[in-house]
């Protein structure tokens, strides 16, 4: 992934395969990656903040890893 592609609540929650309950809750962390910017639409995290935090806390979600 580029390193300034926007994810926004809804590419978070498909990415890490969980409900739009889930990922709010999971993006309202103290752990979770600041977001990038917040746009008139919302919030929008950088796709390797969030590809860094998924490997440090949910690192089974990697791809290629079988686990």
């Amino acid at each position: 992934m580029a390193e300034l592609e926007p994810m926004g609540p809804d590419e978070i929650r498909i990415r890490l395969g969980v409900s739009r309950q889930r990922a709010y809750i999971l993006i309202g962390r103290r752990d979770f990656p600041e977001p990038w910017r917040e746009l008139a639409m919302g919030k929008v995290w950088r796709s390797t903040d969030v590809e860094a935090w998924i490997q440090a806390n949910r690192p089974h979600l990697l791809d290629g890893d079988d686990a």
